[in-house]
C-alpha cells in the first residue's frame, strides 16, 4: 500500500531531482530514501523515476504519478488544517464562496472585515462559484458558507438558507449610451435593448431573477453579441456591447466609465442570502451569526386591518 510519507518523499525527489538533495531536506539517510522508492515502485508496479548521470528525471508514469500526489499532499494539508481550526472553536479557517454577482467588495467587504477584527485567530478561504453550486458544496462538505444571490434553490436537508440583505437593481449602460445621462429609466423602455447577460437554463440567481423581471414588463431580454454571467459583463456594457441590470453593489467593482442608473417604480430589488449546513462546526456558526449581525432585520410588514 502507498503511504502519505512515500508520496512526500517522491514529490520531494522529483522537485530536487536529486537523491542526496532530497535526502538532505528531508533529514534522512540516502539509503532509507532509496529503500522507500523501490516501495513505491512495487506498490504502482511501474518504473517511476529514471537514474540519469547528473540528476533524476521522471518517467512518464512519473510524471502522472507526481501530479496526483501533489494534489494528495495539499488536499492533506489543507483538511488538517480545516480540522485543527475547527477544533480549537476560536481559530482556524472558514472556506467562503460567492457568487460573482455578490462581489467582496464595498459594504460587504467591510463587514467581513469587521467580523475578522473581532476574530483574530480566524481566516477565510475564499473562492468564486456560481450560485447553483453553493448548496451541492456545501452538502459534500467542500465549503462551509456560500453567498449567494437569490433566488437559489436549496435541495439538500441538512443546507439552510439566511437573508442577509437586500438592495436595489440599477440600470448599468456605458457613459456613451443614449441612456447615460438619464436620472432614472423605466423597466419598459429597456424593451429594444440588448443584454449582456440572460439567464441560462440550468442556473438560477443574478440573470434569471433579471429575465422574471423584464419578462412581468411585458418583454424577454434581447441578447447582445456577446454575453457574460461573470463580473466580465461590466467590461462587456463599458465596452458599448449591450446593457445590464446590476445590483448597487456592483457599482463598487465596475469601471469608472460605467454609468448605474435608478430604475423607475417599486418592486426591483434583490435579495443576497447566506447559506450554511444546520450542523455546521461551532466555528463556521459563530462567523455567520456575526456577518448576519452586522445587518439589521427586516422591517416587519405592515399589519392588514380588519375589514
Amino acid at each position: 500500500m502507498v503511504s502519505m510519507k512515500q508520496l512526500r518523499y517522491f514529490t520531494e525527489i522529483v522537485e530536487c531531482r536529486s537523491f542526496s538533495l532530497a535526502a538532505a531536506r528531508l533529514h534522512i539517510a540516502q539509503s532509507a530514501l532509496s529503500r522507500q522508492v523501490k516501495e513505491l515502485e512495487a506498490s504502482v508496479q511501474t518504473e517511476l523515476l529514471q537514474r540519469l548521470p547528473r540528476h533524476v528525471e521522471p518517467t512518464p508514469a512519473g510524471k502522472a504519478f507526481y501530479a496526483g500526489a501533489k494534489k494528495m499532499l495539499f488536499l492533506l494539508n489543507d483538511t488538517l488544517a480545516h480540522t485543527r481550526g475547527v477544533g480549537r472553536h476560536d481559530g482556524g479557517v472558514i472556506r467562503l464562496a460567492h457568487t460573482s454577482s455578490v462581489p467582496l467588495a464595498g459594504g460587504l467587504l467591510h463587514k467581513v472585515k469587521a467580523v475578522l477584527a473581532a476574530n483574530a485567530g480566524l481566516s477565510l478561504d475564499i473562492t468564486q462559484r456560481p450560485s447553483e453550486q453553493h448548496a451541492d458544496e456545501i452538502e459534500a462538505g467542500r465549503c462551509d458558507l456560500g453567498l449567494v444571490r437569490l433566488p437559489v434553490q436549496v435541495r439538500h436537508p441538512h443546507v439552510r438558507m439566511h437573508t442577509l440583505y437586500e438592495e436595489a437593481l440599477m440600470l448599468a449602460v456605458s457613459q456613451r449610451h443614449p441612456l447615460a445621462r438619464r436620472p432614472s429609466v423605466p423597466v419598459a423602455a429597456l424593451r429594444h435593448e440588448r443584454f449582456v447577460s440572460l439567464p441560462h437554463s440550468e442556473r438560477s440567481g443574478l440573470s434569471f431573477h433579471v429575465a422574471s423581471l423584464c419578462m412581468r414588463h411585458g418583454f424577454f431580454p434581447a441578447a447582445a453579441q456577446a454575453i457574460s454571467r461573470k463580473t466580465t459583463l461590466l467590461n462587456l456594457v463599458d465596452a458599448g456591447l449591450g446593457i445590464a441590470l446590476l445590483p448597487q453593489g456592483m457599482r463598487a467593482i465596475a469601471p469608472p466609465t460605467v454609468r448605474f442608473i435608478a430604475l423607475q417604480g417599486s418592486g426591483h430589488g434583490t435579495t443576497v442570502a447566506m447559506l450554511c449546513r444546520a450542523d455546521a462546526p461551532a466555528l463556521v456558526e459563530h462567523f455567520a451569526a456575526q456577518l448576519k449581525a452586522q445587518y439589521p432585520p427586516a422591517p416587519p410588514s405592515p399589519a392588514t386591518a380588519p375589514a
